[in-house]
């Protein structure tokens, strides 16, 4: 027997604007449900987990012990652009002149996420 990842649970101050940051991101719809103003709200993307919102009342004040890592589409570059037109913040830029490498952002609420390099983006770095 083993266990299935049934979402992944965000502690947030806005839990349906921060949802609609990440609806953005993923391009997964929020609960039909949802409104502004929920203390709890969820996005489903059409690939991986439930994202899931719940307010609370403390912020947030240390690094993630655990991020989402997300592999664009498009190149890595790009997607960084868009997601910082979206909302986000640059944290550390950990990319290198020959294309390898990872940027970490952070949502409207400061928590961490990297964006990985597109397949296609390894596949024209693979020798």
């Amino acid at each position: 027997m083993v266990s299935v990842v049934q979402n992944v649970a965000i502690d947030c101050a806005d839990a349906y604007g921060l949802a609609r940051f990440w609806s953005r991101v993923t391009g997964g719809p929020l609960h039909g449900e949802d409104r502004p103003g929920a203390r709890e709200t969820q996005v489903t993307p059409t690939q991986g987990p439930v994202l899931y919102f719940n307010q609370v009342p403390e912020p947030k004040t240390v690094k993630n012990r655990i991020h989402l890592c997300l592999r664009p589409e498009t190149s890595r570059d790009e997607e960084v652009a868009r997601l910082l037109g979206l909302g986000a913040t640059l944290v550390a830029d950990h990319r290198h002149p020959d294309g390898s490498g990872w940027a970490v952002l952070a949502d409207p609420e400061g928590n961490e996420f990297c964006v990985l390099r597109s397949e296609s983006d390894r596949a024209a770095t693979r020798p």
